[in-house]
C-alpha cells in the first residue's frame, strides 16, 4: 500500500482581466512561495471560498446550480493531432498575447 495518494486533478485554461497591480502582486507572490501564477490564483481562490461562510451558504441553495457561465474557457480542439501544423493566424495571436503579456509585465520595452 502506497504510503501517500496524489489526486488526479481536472485543469481548464481559462482567461480573465486583472488590474496591473494585481497582476504584479500575483507574479511578486508567485515568486516568494517559489510556485506559478496559476498555482498562486488557484490556491489563493480556493481559499477565500472556502473562508467566505456567505458564499458556503449560497452554495447550498437551488440558485447555486443555476448561475450563467461567465468565466472564459479555452477548451481544447477535437479531433486534432499532434502532427497537425497550427494555422499561421493562431500562431499570429498567441505571438500576440505573449508579447502583450510581457509587456504589461515590464519584459519587453
Amino acid at each position: 500500500m502506497p504510503l501517500f495518494e496524489i489526486p488526479q486533478v481536472r485543469q481548464i485554461t481559462a482567461t480573465i482581466r486583472l488590474d496591473e497591480s494585481t497582476a504584479s502582486q500575483i507574479d511578486q507572490y508567485a515568486a516568494f512561495l517559489h510556485a506559478s501564477a496559476d498555482e498562486v490564483v488557484d490556491k489563493a481562490l480556493a481559499y477565500v471560498f472556502a473562508k467566505d461562510r456567505d458564499f458556503q451558504e449560497f452554495l447550498k441553495t437551488p440558485g447555486a446550480t443555476r448561475v450563467p457561465q461567465s468565466l472564459r474557457i479555452r477548451r481544447a480542439p477535437q479531433n486534432v493531432t499532434a502532427s497537425e501544423p497550427i494555422p499561421p493566424a493562431a500562431q499570429a495571436a498567441k505571438a500576440t498575447v505573449v508579447a502583450t503579456s510581457a509587456r504589461l509585465r515590464g519584459d519587453v520595452a
